[in-house]
């Protein structure tokens, strides 16, 4: 498993379903480069049962993470048109209806690939036939990424392991502490808290009164 925390977010340009509905053939994370920071997380599949569970978790908090300016980016190997029909259902059919924010189509699975979170890879057996070792989709990988592009937190899941949404929004709110006020945030720590300095005096300080 790669680690991109400090480095560039893979760049793509592909197909997206945004807005609920409006298919986008061109869409790119760039978009929010000097913007907003991006919170982008893949899923495994359309039409499944932890997904719609997690889609619209995001959505239900997607209020929280635009006061942040923080841009949710959702990202699958299915296709645009398997996004947009499960957008068409509501929850009684267990689809996705009400979800607005873009939905990224990785059909050729490159960008699971490049953000190394698409389980499995193809190989060719001794008859030099083409198979795969798994069933190439992606895992629950989600990435916190900065104004510049750069990867600044990343988690990933099994399949059958859905997100906690309000540690995402805890890590965004981390990592804007960090930006805004140079100090490093403890273990557990939420908005509003005690942070403290990166110094061995800050560390003893904070120790001591916790």
């Amino acid at each position: 498993m790669a680690v991109l925390v400090g480095k560039k977010a893979p760049h793509f340009s592909t197909k997206a379903v945004v807005d609920g509905g409006t298919f986008v053939d061109d869409f790119s994370l760039d978009q929010f480069l000097g913007k907003k920071h991006v919170v982008f997380f893949f899923y495994p599949k359309d039409f499944t049962f932890v997904c719609p569970t997690e889609l619209h978790a995001f959505q239900a908090k997607l209020g929280e993470f635009e006061k942040r300016n923080t841009a949710v980016v959702a990202c699958s190997t299915d296709t645009e048109q398997s996004h947009w029909g499960w957008l068409q259902l509501g929850k009684d059919e267990g689809g996705i209806k009400g979800v607005t924010y873009p939905i990224v189509a990785d059909t050729n699975k490159t960008i699971a690939k490049n953000y190394d979170v698409l389980d499995g890879d193809f190989f060719y057996d001794d008859n030099d036939q083409l198979q795969a070792d798994a069933q190439l989709v992606a895992y629950r990988g989600l990435f916190l990424i900065d104004k510049d592009g750069i990867v600044r937190h990343q988690v990933v899941n099994d399949d059958p392991l859905g997100r906690n949404i309000d540690e995402a929004i805890r890590m965004v709110d981390a990592l804007q502490f960090n930006e805004e006020n140079g100090e490093v945030c403890p273990a557990n720590w939420s908005k509003g808290e005690d942070a403290l300095k990166d110094t061995h005096e800050g560390i003893a300080n904070y120790l001591s009164s916790h």
